[in-house]
């Protein structure tokens, strides 16, 4: 029994929270609903405004106004243009007596020209104050809607309005597919906009006997007595509450009102209760503790075993990247010692005639070329030596100078046959100091120029930039080659794609996670012509 009585209480106690909370999940959306939907309607209210706005200063129709009716025919045609174009239900200019001189309905037969509109508030507002708006029903159209309006103002004086009325048929019926229901009150609590048609022009507070003008309110509302009325009665089941949020519209001191339902929320949550006490009873009698807990082990033993199996492929992979790199550069490489080494043998030669004649000066002139020359060959052999070996992962302090001659000496043949025209960075730039790995920035570096020779082709230009950024520097490789099209750029860094014949397209991938290794990154820029990769590279 005790048991019971604890699940009991359990339940309800867990009932009550969720319910809790979805009230209040619902309450926050609903609220952000309404938010949304009055900067909507403010959207187009503003769009609206402005409407009558610039048309009081037109020079037509303030020609109009003043007596020129030779007007009439084009601002009808210009009217009923904007009309369409805004969406607006009618746009029309009064004279300051309120006679209807133009309008956007000229060719229909209910067309407002010709009549006389000086009984309506707004008319009378306008005149006085220079703005007014007013929603009533139209007296035509007996469709209701909001009555915008502005003075046209002349040298001599005021001359007459002009005004749009905008319906709201548009967003009511998104309204009414979206919400249990949606209205807009004015300042007195009248309803004007609704998504249900049969609020309108009800009041939701109580009017007292005398409180407001019977006749005014039947030329604007079509109703002597405004009736109360309580918006939402019959919507949701009588256990769940609407929930009612609120929110300012402005400029017209309207109030946005969203009614919404939360019964399916709360249903849901109930059921979310249940679901959640039974999976607590279910874990209480299974005491699965001591399994959980060595399956977390096992399973973290199996990460970190993956883990250190990644490093290793990943390193693996870089190897096998160098390694390719040395193989594409091998003949020019072996172009730059056979060279000295054809020297050496000729300096030799001519050495040992020269001894034989006893002209030592000579043949010791001849010996320190030949000292020069291996010198070189030893450089040469020395940059393969350390660009293949595998990598020391702890960064260090590497002067730039060492990163971009050595990768220009392994490349240098491949540069001289393409005829390059090569660009490389002043003295002060090559002296900055980086953060990192030797061999591992070389082997980007390399990587790049390698491609920016293959893009600028035959004669192509290949330029060096180092610029400082912050904590940064930044290694840019410019070639004037073809570019990047917008397609190549999305999947630049995706492992296999090349538009190369011969390509596996890993180059980028491996560079840019070596950069990214090292703290820094690989990046494709953007330029106007030909392609720029850029080193970011950490400074000490």
């Amino acid at each position: 029994m005790g048991l019971l009585l604890i699940a009991g209480f359990g339940l309800l106690v867990i009932d009550r929270t969720l319910r809790a909370s979805a009230l209040d999940e619902a309450e926050r959306v609903a609220q952000n609903e309404a938010a949304i939907f009055a900067a909507g309607l403010e959207s187009e209210l503003d769009k609206f405004s402005l409407v009558p706005l610039v048309l009081a200063r037109d020079p037509q129709v303030q020609s109009l106004l003043l007596g020129d009716r030779m007007q009439q025919a084009g601002l009808n045609r210009r009217l009923e243009q904007i009309a369409q174009q805004s969406a607006a239900a009618a746009i029309y200019l009064m004279d300051d007596d309120g006679l209807t001189l133009a309008a956007s309905n000229w060719n229909r037969p209910d067309s407002f020209i010709g009549s006389n509109y000086r009984f309506r508030n707004y008319f009378r507002e306008a005149i006085a104050s220079g703005t007014a708006n007013e929603f009533a029903l139209g007296t035509v159209s007996r469709r209701p809607g909001l009555y915008i309006t502005r003075r046209v103002n002349t040298p001599s004086g005021p001359a007459g309005i002009v005004t749009i009325k905008v319906e709201f048929d548009t967003i009511e019926a998104n309204w009414a597919k979206a919400t249990s229901g949606v209205y807009v009150t004015d300042a007195d609590g009248v309803i004007l906009v609704t998504s249900k048609p049969a609020w309108r022009f009800n009041t939701t507070r109580p009017v007292a006997a005398g409180r407001r003008n019977m006749e005014q309110d039947r030329q604007q509302f079509g109703k002597s007595k405004l009736p109360f009325f309580t918006p939402g009665t019959g919507i949701a089941p009588a256990e769940a509450a609407l929930i009612k949020s609120v929110e300012p519209v402005a400029p017209f001191n309207w109030q946005l009102h969203l009614l919404s339902d939360p019964s399916i929320s709360l249903a849901a949550a109930q059921a979310n209760a249940r679901l959640l006490f039974l999976l607590l009873l279910v874990l209480a009698v299974c005491t699965v503790v001591a399994a959980a807990f060595s399956i977390r082990q096992r399973e973290a033993r199996a990460q970190r075993l993956v883990n250190e199996r990644t490093v290793l492929l990943r390193d693996q992979l870089q190897q096998a990247n160098r390694l390719a790199t040395l193989g594409q550069i091998t003949a020019g490489v072996g172009h730059e010692i056979r060279q000295p080494v054809a020297a050496i043998r000729i300096l030799a030669e001519t050495g040992e005639r020269l001894v034989e004649r006893g002209a030592h000066d000579d043949a010791r002139a001849n010996f320190t070329r030949i000292t020069a020359l291996t010198d070189r060959i030893g450089t040469i052999t020395d940059e393969l030596r350390r660009f293949s070996r595998r990598r020391n992962r702890a960064p260090r302090n590497v002067p730039l100078r060492q990163v971009i001659d050595g990768a220009l000496l392994l490349l240098r043949d491949r540069i001289a046959q393409f005829e390059i025209d090569l660009v490389v960075p002043p003295e002060p730039a090559l002296n900055l100091i980086v953060r990192g790995e030797h061999v591992a920035l070389e082997q980007v570096l390399v990587n790049l120029l390698q491609n920016a020779l293959d893009a600028a082709g035959q004669r192509g230009r290949v330029a060096i930039e180092v610029t400082e950024a912050g904590p940064f520097i930044r290694l840019s490789v410019f070639d004037n080659g073809p570019g990047l099209t917008a397609d190549l750029r999305t999947s630049l860094f995706q492992p296999f794609a090349t538009t190369k014949a011969d390509g596996l397209g890993l180059g980028l991938v491996i560079s840019q996670d070596i950069m990214r290794g090292l703290g820094g990154d690989l990046l494709a820029d953007e330029i106007s012509a030909g392609a720029c990769f850029t080193m970011v590279i950490p400074c000490t």
